[in-house]
């Protein structure tokens, strides 16, 4: 029960630690926002999610070493030599399997690009796509199939801690974009945070939207546990998040266009990118993975 109950404690501090941590971050960049209007001016419920996140990985390695872990190696992060392979195999089947779903809705006439896209733009928009995919994909990996997968399987038969890690990742990218009215107290995190899930309330958000992210999931964490590291996991989220940016950026849903369907500029809203996503999941079956040591668990 031990693991379990260091697992629960951890989930306690972030949820309720980050909504208590939100306010004090927002006062702080209030305080600079003569040097840094956008981060100051950048609505509350940001500071709401970057309090998790923040929570989330300052805790991880206490997590860790309490479910017995006792180096990094042991949360998927081998040094990188020999690991290139997996990392651009991750890339590129992350590029593809998106890259369907964008020619798809474009070649159907549901999504267009903006009008007066300059070269400027363009390629400011996909270096900046690149630096957060490559930023973003490495820390929630490390976070996500390092921490809480790796957590889970110390104390879970590991299919069953790879569904749980699935919907946990789920269910922090599902949190609803609910802005904050007024001026913001001490307890304005816990007030908006329940406001954040209210994206389960609404069921044409949750269906295929919610789906999506769990299958995404699932990928990521069997990437993790068939290569015995995170490097194909990175590859992979990196490759996705890349398209999330670019598509976004550069395209449109016209009026009329069944967005149910065809999804919307987060492009992995629609069933479209649910059905592209499984497909994935049977082609990654057969990728001829093999780890390099067998994944780290403890005895119960």
């Amino acid at each position: 029960m031990r693991p379990l109950r260091a697992l629960i404690i951890y989930l306690v501090v972030v949820f309720l630690g980050g909504a208590l941590l939100a306010p004090w971050l927002y006062w702080l960049a209030q305080t600079t926002a003569h040097w840094l209007p956008q981060i100051a001016g950048a609505p509350f419920r940001r500071f709401v999610d970057r309090s998790l996140l923040l929570l989330a990985l300052g805790g991880l390695w206490p997590l860790m070493r309490s479910l017995g872990a006792t180096s990094w190696q042991e949360a998927g992060l081998v040094p990188p030599h020999g690991q290139w392979k997996k990392f651009s195999g991750g890339v590129l089947l992350g590029f593809a399997s998106l890259a369907v779903v964008a020619g798809i809705a474009l070649g159907s006439g549901n999504r267009v690009f903006f009008p007066g896209l300059t070269a400027h733009k363009i390629v400011g928009t996909l270096f900046s796509a690149i630096a957060t995919a490559a930023s973003v994909a490495t820390i929630e990996e490390i976070l996500f199939r390092g921490g809480i997968f790796g957590g889970l399987r110390r104390i879970f038969y590991w299919p069953l801690a790879l569904l749980a890690s699935s919907l946990a990742y789920a269910l922090l990218h599902f949190l609803r974009r609910s802005d904050w009215p007024g001026a913001v107290s001490w307890n304005s995190g816990l007030i908006l945070l329940p406001r954040m899930l209210g994206g389960f309330a609404d069921f044409y958000a949750l269906v295929p939207g919610f789906l999506s992210l769990a299958l995404a999931g699932i990928l990521l964490g069997l990437a993790y546990q068939r290569t015995g590291n995170l490097y194909f996991s990175i590859g992979l989220h990196a490759g996705w998040i890349f398209w999330l940016k670019a598509y976004g950026a550069f395209t449109y849903s016209p009026p009329r266009a069944a967005t149910w369907f065809w999804g919307t500029s987060n492009m992995i809203d629609g069933w479209l990118a649910f059905w592209v996503l499984l497909f994935a999941l049977a082609v990654f079956k057969f990728l001829p993975l093999k780890p390099t040591r067998e994944p780290f668990s403890i005895a119960r």
